[in-house]
């Protein structure tokens, strides 16, 4: 009776949890449930395989159950175990997946606790950023100064935005794509500020002491100026030569890049002059080949502006020219003829040679050109006077040679000849009868060092630090009425204000 109540009452309870109709196959009753060798005889009912069938209201199938023991204890009472299969119902899986639960649920609600702290310390410090950010603006865009105590105060408060990143960052696991934008901003926000501090206009300190320095230079002028005082003579008309000839220069002004390139580093730029019109010229580049020989190619403005923005441009082929030292004046352009000692003329309207003409005894083709400066030998200038050609010739021995020039014809003129050896010198140019030579001194330095004067016939050394943006300066151009060295200086256009010694009339 045990065991079948037993069975009987399990089968019921799994069908009550499959939801199916549970069908008992009852064991015969006989006498022999109620001996002692009760037991012996259900093992061995169990040893051979004996089992209780179930099967499903929809009669799918019968399964079965011989995983079973069975005895009697002391007082007779049978006692009965069986072990239900695995896939039937996983009782300690869903015990162990509970468990599982409660533990993720008990890290998520600690996680949760922190991120909603870290949320509320990050809006806060986010109005903060956001207010430092104002201030910064403000202070680098208002023309007031501060004073070093500002600055102060404002490090301090990146500094402690930088702590709390910092535990932002320890405390963080995951995906933490916000503190590290924060961090990037407080970063740029210390580069930002270290940058203001050392700007002149928000440095009150530095300012302080150059208007305490310019006061005091000004006390010392009024109290040294006298009441019968000469007035100074004003600068030289444009076109003039009312001055005492060059005494420093500017610092360069970057035109820009020549119009073909950085790799076309030999070559001349400027503006044409004319005395009838002087305020008035075809601005022109004529970069040489990457051979740094052949001028091939050369191009005109109308203005500045045109040259800036590479527009309105008119572009010319020619196949003679050679070396950069090319000189325009009164609409025609002015060259060494290639592989000749000969000088051409090129109307620069028609693009066509108008007149050639050898120049007398002129070394050629490298032989004394100026230093890193090839097929240069033979150099044409312009000054208020007109057009020079600087040369040197075999009978000179490699020194600098001056001669006047007939625009029209290319006849010379007049010769003056210098103690200056061509091959030391980097370039050179024409001032009011002057010449002017150049000489590196270092990379980014040249230096006025030399000058020759054919209105007296005097020489002598001057010491004109020239600045430079690249190391070799391949040409350099003077324009009478702006007063201006235009350089070819690697590539770049360059130019430079002339500063003239004022004398009293």
């Amino acid at each position: 009776m045990c065991l079948g109540f037993f069975l009987l009452a399990l089968l019921s309870l799994l069908g009550s949890a499959t939801g199916d109709s549970v069908t008992l196959t009852p064991v015969p009753r006989t006498t022999a449930l109620l001996q002692p060798d009760f037991t012996s005889s259900f093992l061995s009912g169990s040893r051979s395989g004996s089992s209780f069938n179930t099967r499903s209201g929809s009669g799918s199938g019968t399964q079965s159950f011989s995983n079973f023991t069975g005895s009697k204890d002391d007082r007779g009472t049978c006692v009965c175990s069986v072990a239900l299969p695995d896939n039937t119902f996983p009782v300690e899986r869903v015990e162990r997946l509970e468990f599982t639960a409660h533990i993720l649920s008990e890290k998520y609600q600690k996680e949760l606790s922190k991120v909603k702290e870290y949320v509320q310390l990050i809006r806060i410090y986010e109005k903060k950023l956001v207010n430092l950010t104002v201030r910064v603006e403000i202070m680098e865009k208002d023309s007031i100064s501060y004073t070093e105590l500002d600055f102060e105060l404002i490090k301090l408060e990146v500094k402690e935005m930088e702590k709390l990143i910092i535990r932002l960052k320890d405390g963080f696991s995951g995906s933490s794509e916000i503190v590290d934008q924060l961090e990037v901003e407080i970063r740029n926000m210390t580069l930002l500020v270290e940058k203001l501090e050392t700007l002149d206009k928000n440095n009150v300190l530095a300012i302080r002491r150059d208007i305490v320095t310019l006061k005091n230079k000004l006390k010392e002028c009024e109290a040294s100026k006298s009441e019968n005082a000469p007035v100074a003579p004003p600068a030289p008309a444009p076109g003039t030569c009312a001055h005492g000839g060059v005494v420093n220069i500017s610092k360069p002004f970057v035109v820009r890049l020549n119009w073909r390139g950085f790799s076309y580093k030999y070559g001349a730029w400027g503006r044409d002059y004319s005395p009838e019109n002087p305020d008035k010229g075809l601005y022109w580049v004529a970069p040489l080949n990457t051979d740094g020989r052949v001028l091939e190619y050369y191009r005109l403005y109308n203005t500045l502006d045109d040259l800036l923005l590479y527009k309105y441009s008119q572009e010319y082929r020619i196949l003679y020219g050679q070396g950069g030292g090319t000189a325009v004046y009164k609409n025609s352009m002015y060259m060494n003829w290639y592989n000749t000692g000969n000088i051409a003329k090129v109307n620069l309207t028609t693009n066509k040679v108008s007149v050639t003409q050898n120049l007398p005894y002129a070394a050629y083709n490298n032989r004394f050109s100026y230093a890193n400066v090839g097929w240069q030998d033979i150099d044409l200038a312009v000054d208020e006077s007109g057009l020079w050609v600087i040369y040197s010739t075999e009978a000179s021995t490699g020194n600098m040679v001056i001669s006047k020039l007939n625009d029209t014809t290319l006849l010379v003129l007049n010769t003056w000849h210098t103690k200056q050896y061509k091959p030391s010198v980097s370039n050179a140019f024409i001032v009011c009868g002057v010449l002017y030579a150049t000489r590196t001194l270092n990379t980014r330095t040249e230096e006025i060092f030399y000058y020759y004067d054919t209105n007296t016939g005097k020489e002598g050394r001057l010491n004109i630090i020239m600045q430079k943006m690249q190391e070799n300066v391949q040409s350099i151009n003077y324009h009478p009425f702006d007063q201006k060295l235009f350089v070819y200086n690697d590539g770049y256009l360059l130019n430079y204000d002339l500063i003239f010694k004022q004398e009293p009339h």
